[in-house]
């Protein structure tokens, strides 16, 4: 019989955001992209030993729907507030979130931007 190790994981703020957020919201489209390197040598980054604090996140969910915008990012921001609080954590997000009609209308209009 065979047993697995267990590898630490490279990316484990990334694994923790994107486990929340499916595990919670229930995502048709999740992308999240690590900027933290963009931003490394800002003042606030200096001496942080951490290589995932700046994320950007696009998101579409069905929880979205009838929510406005801050209430969307109220809604990720509350799933992520241990991250967020934690020394070496997550110190920015830019946030998109849709619904799947607001992702569909999108893919439409870049469609006739490219004719």
């Amino acid at each position: 019989m065979s047993t697995a190790t267990s590898t630490p994981s490279d990316t484990p703020m990334e694994d923790t955001i994107r486990s929340k957020l499916q595990s919670s919201l229930n995502p048709t489209t999740l992308l999240i992209r690590n900027d933290s390197h963009l931003h490394a040598h800002h003042a606030p980054m200096r001496g942080s030993t951490s290589r995932e604090t700046h994320f950007h996140i696009t998101i579409t969910s069905p929880s979205f729907a009838s929510k406005t915008q801050a209430a969307r990012h109220r809604m990720v921001y509350g799933l992520l507030k241990e991250e967020m609080a934690r020394d070496g954590g997550i110190h920015a997000l830019q946030l998109k979130t849709r619904t799947g009609e607001e992702e569909e209308r999108e893919k439409e209009r870049e469609g006739e931007g490219n004719r």
